[in-house]
């Protein structure tokens, strides 16, 4: 697969004259025990433990140190949504509400956002890099054979490193382009324009009903802009439970989101580079907007990265074993993959926990050590991934860890659902918010009584998720769960309920 070119990927990097000038002092040839090829927050945490194994590290990073996630994804995303959700808070209760007077200003979010981001400034994340004994190198990596790595350093040169033991993918992903018809014309926001906009647009389309679209329609509304939600799926936010996509449709259009459902978009224009865009729908309709958001999906950033060096397709995804090892690569165990090149789940933490079980295992094999199955505690050898947490921090929130109850069913497992009306039944949701609404469903494992999935809607639940991680992780059995008592008057509360549900529930089939 080749570079991307409609539209263009564009790489920004805030390296300085001075850092420049340091890379070319490293020596063509040079030898580190584990080469890290990307620094987002999966390839400093990586880096780090390593690090602490006493081994040598070199850190390769094309754009900004942080990544993706620290400047146009988890962080700059959360600074602009949290303040409207504040606003929505406080106006769902009696006495505060009447004290709120008018919108967020969207200038002051916008100036936290930048703050938040350092401005585009990665001195901060490359120092770190530098205090725990990390070689940081910028440029463009690609590996070259079997433990080699080539990089294309800012001024034109290339440096020849070499890992004793262990190269390290840490490249992340980027944004999946349709095939739509004047797509490069019209220059559609990615999550990196609908995270670093200077400005608010007047009209904002946003394609696609998947986290990054409930997310940025939240902020944006929020912000000022007469947002339109279009999704070709069934509904919003598919992969999760049905009920998740109803109820955030349905506060959604409340609160003026133009949201549709199984929409199609077959072409956009923009004649005029400053003026407006016009959506061509499936059935002849047309939509106009200031600006149009893609966000329809990801795929991993590895298309120029020498993947065919060693025999593995350029732009695919990169398989891995559960240390975290590359399955098609040849010979020992030398090439890694973590975060969203590997495609087991594109979520900053699990990239960061894979990070963690992949530096004990490169520690391990370094030594000499075998490696051999270890599924708990800090030096974990393997990741599991029965217990991948989500949040999604919309208004209202969702959270989700586990298996979906059709998932759970396919996988072939006899289940119970419990589904909680969180409002009607949890005093301190009621106390949190005047006319709470919220639901919580527990899918549990019949034959077993442990807990394969929960998932939670409503304000103020992000909190909520680990302590349902946990219970998953731990496969801690129902029986269990009744002496881990929640505290009144708390939204936490919500877990009694769901066990009075399940113990109430005598029908395995009655959530049908």
């Amino acid at each position: 697969m080749s570079r991307p070119s409609t539209p263009e990927y564009q790489v920004r990097s805030h390296s300085t004259e001075e850092e420049e000038q340091a890379v070319s002092a490293h020596e063509a040839g040079e030898e580190y025990d584990v080469i890290v090829i990307g620094t987002g927050p999966v390839g400093q945490t990586v880096a780090q433990r390593v690090r602490s194994a006493g081994l040598t590290v070199a850190a390769v990073e094309r754009e900004l140190v942080g990544g993706e996630c620290s400047y146009w994804a988890c962080i700059p995303s959360k600074a602009m949504l949290r303040p409207v959700t504040a606003l929505a808070d406080a106006r769902r209760v009696g006495g505060a509400r009447e004290a709120v007077t008018g919108q967020v200003d969207a200038t002051a979010v916008l100036a936290r956002r930048d703050k938040w981001v350092t401005d585009w400034d990665d001195r901060g994340q490359a120092q770190f890099l530098k205090d725990i004994g990390a070689d940081l190198i910028r440029g463009h990596a690609r590996l070259d054979g079997p433990r080699r790595v080539s990089v294309e350093i800012p001024r034109g040169s290339t440096l020849s490193l070499t890992a004793r033991h262990a190269v390290v993918v840490c490249t992340g992903s980027r944004p999946n382009f349709p095939e739509l018809a004047g797509l490069a014309d019209v220059r559609p926001w990615t999550n990196r324009e609908a995270t670093d906009s200077p400005k608010v647009p007047g009209r904002l389309a946003i394609i696609g009903g998947g986290g990054v679209g409930v997310e940025m329609a939240t902020a944006w509304h929020g912000l000022g802009s007469s947002v339109t939600l279009l999704a070709q799926t069934e509904g919003l936010l598919p992969k999760m439970e049905p009920f998740v996509g109803e109820m955030i449709a349905r506060s959604y259009t409340e609160a003026g989101i133009d949201v549709r459902i199984g929409v199609t978009v077959e072409g956009m224009r923009r004649p005029d580079r400053t003026g407006p865009v016009t959506l061509s729908l499936e059935g002849g309709a047309e939509l106009e907007a200031d600006e149009v958001l893609l966000a329809i999906g990801r795929r991993p950033l590895t298309y120029d990265i020498g993947l065919q060096t060693v025999g593995l397709e350029p732009g695919s995804w990169l398989e891995v074993d559960d240390t975290c090892a590359v399955r098609a690569v040849a010979g020992d165990r030398w090439l890694y993959a973590l975060g969203d090149v590997n495609g087991r789940a594109l979520l900053t933490h699990q990239g960061k926990y894979q990070a963690r079980v992949a530096g004990a295992v490169i520690a391990a094999r370094a030594a000499g050590r075998p490696v051999d199955p270890a599924p708990w505690g800090p030096h974990a050898t393997t990741a599991d991934s029965r217990a991948v947490p989500q949040v999604f921090f919309c208004d209202p929130q969702v959270g989700a860890v586990g298996l979906t109850a059709d998932q759970a069913e396919r996988a072939g497992h006899r289940i119970r659902v419990v589904d909680v009306d969180t409002g009607g039944k949890v005093a301190g949701a009621g106390l949190y918010a005047d006319g709470y609404t919220g639901r919580a469903r527990m899918v549990v494992d019949e034959d077993h009584e442990r807990l394969l999935g929960v998932t939670m809607v409503g304000p103020a639940i992000e909190e909520l998720i680990h302590s349902a991680t946990v219970a998953v992780a731990a496969q801690v059995p129902v029986s269990r769960l009744w002496h881990a008592v929640p505290c009144f008057p708390s939204i936490s509360e919500v877990w009694l309920r769901l066990l009075e549900a399940y113990r109430d529930t005598t029908d395995a089939r009655q959530w049908r």
